[in-house]
């Protein structure tokens, strides 16, 4: 990953690559954006850039847009195609697996974590990562074992490089009791050591985190930047590409996964039509006018109990999406919408049921129902309750 292979943010990489021309490096750097904004795509070329031994200096005319990058060529670029560079050291989100039953941590599963990057472009989501470990129904965290590796390892001087680099992908998943193990490795580290954190959520980020840190912000990546990436790199027709990007919303990840046509998308999709329907009728089955609200929703209830915490996040959140854009409809803001085709047909029917009435506390539950699951809470009772609660929401007039 080359600063030239990133999607959008020019402005940004060439401040970065102007605070290593001025030996202006911070030591700790929080790297926060969306999803799919190409945070952590953005980490690694920094840090390859970092330990380039041949730099491209381009000057602020170059057609890239960008003032320089690495060569990509020398033997520490070399390296870092296959994200084996023995200066580069990454901790991410895990958990035990039917492979790794006890004292898991992060290189535990290095293995599988650069397959996960190289084979997704490093445009990838937290869901796909605990999809790739098999963690199955497990909520992954940075645990105190990955803390205690990452003074281990920065206790040791560069092997080969001028800096000794350690990315912590998903900061927001260390967890509390782990946290004060690093905090002072943080504030001072070694000398040419760096820290990059990459993060979607801010305010989950412990404050005594984020204090020892410079932050990096990036914004949704724009519909025009996916659609020239999809047309050029996949070699799609404009039409698909066009219907790609704008459903896509800024989110690179969840584009390949559209050009994929992934079974969680599909899944979120299709459950979801299913779902909301059932709520308001109150059956599973649109012949099933007799049938009460227990009766109809149980079924559906039991199909996403079973799914995993991770993808029913996933699922809520699309619920939460699928929300906004009703009411945006509702207030005829059409052009801020961006749906499938799918999608369209439905909520050209549905929008009106999700109004300026119930649209705050519809969102406060899927809100409410995703933090809880997160606290490990009984799923099958959970959306029960949040199916009944949304039955009578999208019955108000």
């Amino acid at each position: 990953m080359l600063f030239k292979d990133i999607i959008g943010h020019k402005d940004v990489i060439n401040k970065l690559i102007q605070t290593v021309a001025d030996n202006r490096v911070s030591h700790a750097q929080l790297i926060l954006g969306p999803e799919g904004s190409g945070k952590l795509a953005l980490a690694i070329a920094y840090s390859r850039y970092l330990n380039c031994v041949d730099k491209q200096n381009y000057g602020e005319n170059h057609s890239s847009g960008l003032i320089g990058d690495a060569c990509g060529k020398c033997h520490s670029c070399l390296k870092f195609n296959k994200l084996a560079h023995p200066d580069l050291h990454f901790v991410y989100p895990n958990a035990t697996t039917k492979k790794i039953t006890a004292k898991n941590y992060s290189e535990n599963f290095i293995v599988e974590w650069r397959e996960f990057l190289i084979e997704n472009n490093y445009y990838v989501n937290l869901n796909e990562w605990f999809e790739k470990l098999g963690i199955e129904n497990k909520q992954g965290s940075i645990n105190v074992r990955d803390c205690n590796e990452i003074n281990r390892i920065l206790s040791f001087k560069t092997y080969e490089s001028e800096y000794k680099i350690m990315i912590i992908w998903m900061v927001e998943k260390l967890y509390h009791a782990a946290a004060p193990k690093i905090l002072k490795i943080l504030e001072e580290p070694p000398e040419k050591t760096l820290f990059l954190l990459v993060s979607e959520n801010h305010d989950q980020i412990l404050p005594t985190i984020i204090s020892r840190t410079q932050l990096i912000k990036l914004s949704k990546i724009k519909d025009r930047e996916i659609f020239e990436n999809l047309c050029e790199k996949f070699r799609i027709d404009e039409k698909t590409a066009h219907l790609i990007a704008s459903h896509a919303d800024g989110n690179y990840a969840e584009a390949l996964q559209l050009l994929n046509n992934t079974d969680e998308e599909k899944f979120n999709t299709d459950f979801l039509i299913i779902w909301l329907r059932s709520c308001f009728k109150g059956s599973a089955n649109d012949s099933d006018t007799k049938a009460g609200p227990l009766e109809g929703i149980t079924s559906l209830v039991a199909v996403i109990a079973k799914i995993g915490r991770e993808k029913q996040k996933s699922f809520l959140n699309y619920a939460l999406k699928i929300a906004r854009y009703s009411i945006l409809i509702n207030f005829n803001q059409n052009d801020l919408v961006k749906l499938s085709v799918e999608e369209a047909a439905f909520i050209k029917n549905f929008y009106t049921y999700i109004n300026a009435k119930n649209i705050e506390t519809v969102s406060d539950e899927l809100n409410k129902a995703i933090f809880h699951i997160e606290r490990n809470a009984n799923p099958s009772i959970l959306f029960m309750d949040l199916s009944l609660k949304m039955h009578k929401l999208l019955r108000q007039n």
